[in-house]
C-alpha cells in the first residue's frame, strides 16, 4: 500500500497545508468553488451552496405564509366542528377533521423551516435540510389516514343515511372554503408552493380542506332542493378520493428523495454527455445525482482525464457546466489521470 503526504494548494491560491490518509475540504464564504490537486494527478472540486442568500428569503416567505395560513385554518377547523354537531353533517365533520389534520401539518412544516435553518454540526454535515422532506412524509402518510377514516364513516352513512339540517350546513362550507381559499392564497403569495416540497404538502392539505368545503356545499344544495341526503357520504367519498390523488404525489416525491433517487428534473445520461463533452475528458464514472431537500441538488462524479491536460482547468469547466446546465451548485469532482489507475493496479 502507498501511503503519502502531500501538500494541496487551493485552486484561489489559498494553502491547505499537509493532509493525510485522504483529502479534507474546507468551505469558504464567498468561494463558490474549491479545487484540490496531488502530484500525481487526482484533484477535486466543490461547488458549493450558499444558503445564505436568495434561499433564506425564500424561507421567511415561507415561514409567514405558513403562520398565516395555520391561524385561518385553526379557526375555521374549531367553526366547522361545531357547525358538523349541530348540523348532523359528516361532509362538514370530516372537513373539520382534515382541518385539524392541516393544523396539525402547518405547525409540523414551520418547526420543519426552523430546523432548517439551524446550522450544520459534526454529526450533520448537512444540517437538518432533510427534516423538511420528513415533514412532507408525515404530512402525506396523514392525508391517507383521514381520507381512509372519511371514507369508512361515509360507507355506514351511505347504507343508513342520516337527516342533515342542509341550510346551516352549507352557510357554514361556504365560510371554510372562503377561509382556505385565502389560506392557499397567502402560501402562493409568500412561499414556494412549488418547488418546496414541505410547503407543497401543506398547500395540498389545504386546497383538500377547499374542496371538502364545496362538496359540503354540493351536498347541502342537493339535501335542501331534493331531500337526497345520501349525497353527504357520497361527495365525502368522492372529495377523499381526490385528497388520496394529491397525497400519493407527495408521498412518491418524498420516498423517491430519501432514497437518494436522481431529481425528475434532471437526466443523468444528459449529465454525463454534458460532461463527456469538455475537452480533455476520457471517461465519466461513479456518477451520483441526488437531492438533500427541495430546491437543493447535489453532484459527485469522477473524471478521467488525458495526462497531459490541466487538472485545475478541467475541473472548473467541469463545475461550471454543471451550474449552468443542470443549476446545481452543490457539486464534488475528482479528477483522475491514467497514471493513477496504473499506480491503483499495482498497489
Amino acid at each position: 500500500m502507498h501511503q503519502h503526504d502531500s501538500e494541496k494548494e487551493h485552486a484561489c491560491g489559498h494553502d491547505h497545508g499537509h493532509e493525510k490518509k485522504g483529502h479534507e475540504h474546507q468551505a469558504h464564504e464567498g468561494h463558490s468553488h474549491h479545487g484540490y490537486d496531488d502530484h500525481h494527478g487526482h484533484s477535486h472540486g466543490h461547488g458549493h451552496h450558499h444558503h445564505g442568500h436568495g434561499h433564506h428569503h425564500g424561507h421567511s416567505g415561507n415561514k409567514a405564509g405558513l403562520l398565516i395560513a395555520l391561524c385561518i385554518t385553526a379557526g375555521i377547523m374549531l367553526v366547522e366542528f361545531v357547525g358538523g354537531l349541530w348540523t348532523n353533517s359528516l361532509a362538514l365533520l370530516s372537513d373539520s377533521g382534515h382541518m385539524l389534520s392541516d393544523a396539525g401539518a402547518l405547525a409540523l412544516s414551520l418547526l420543519a423551516l426552523w430546523f432548517a435553518a439551524k446550522p450544520t454540526t459534526g454529526r450533520l454535515s448537512f444540517g437538518f435540510h432533510r427534516f423538511e422532506i420528513l415533514a412532507a412524509l408525515f404530512n402525506a402518510v396523514t392525508l391517507f389516514v383521514i381520507a381512509g377514516l372519511i371514507i369508512w364513516e361515509a360507507i355506514e352513512r351511505f347504507l343508513q343515511p342520516t337527516v342533515v339540517a342542509s341550510g346551516s350546513m352549507m352557510l357554514i362550507a361556504c365560510i371554510g372554503l372562503l377561509a382556505n381559499l385565502l389560506s392557499a392564497w397567502s402560501l402562493m403569495r409568500k412561499g414556494d408552493v412549488h418547488g418546496n416540497l414541505n410547503l407543497r404538502s401543506a398547500y395540498l392539505h389545504i386546497l383538500g380542506d377547499a374542496l371538502g368545503s364545496v362538496g359540503a356545499i354540493i351536498a347541502g344544495a342537493l339535501m335542501l332542493l331534493f331531500g337526497w341526503y345520501v349525497a353527504d357520504p357520497i361527495i365525502s367519498i368522492i372529495v377523499s378520493l381526490l385528497i388520496l390523488k394529491g397525497a400519493w404525489a407527495v408521498l412518491k416525491s418524498t420516498l423517491h428523495i430519501l432514497m437518494e433517487g436522481t431529481p425528475y428534473a434532471i437526466s443523468m445520461t444528459s449529465v454525463k454527455q454534458v460532461l463527456e463533452g469538455i475537452e480533455g475528458v476520457v471517461d465519466v464514472h461513479d456518477l451520483h445525482v441526488w437531492t438533500i431537500t427541495s430546491g437543493m441538488e447535489a453532484l459527485s462524479c469522477h473524471l478521467l482525464i488525458k495526462d497531459d491536460q490541466d487538472s485545475q482547468v478541467i475541473l472548473q469547466q467541469g463545475i461550471t457546466a454543471i451550474e449552468k446546465q443542470f443549476g446545481i451548485t452543490h457539486t464534488t469532482i475528482q479528477i483522475e489521470k491514467s497514471t493513477n489507475n496504473h499506480q491503483a493496479l499495482q498497489v
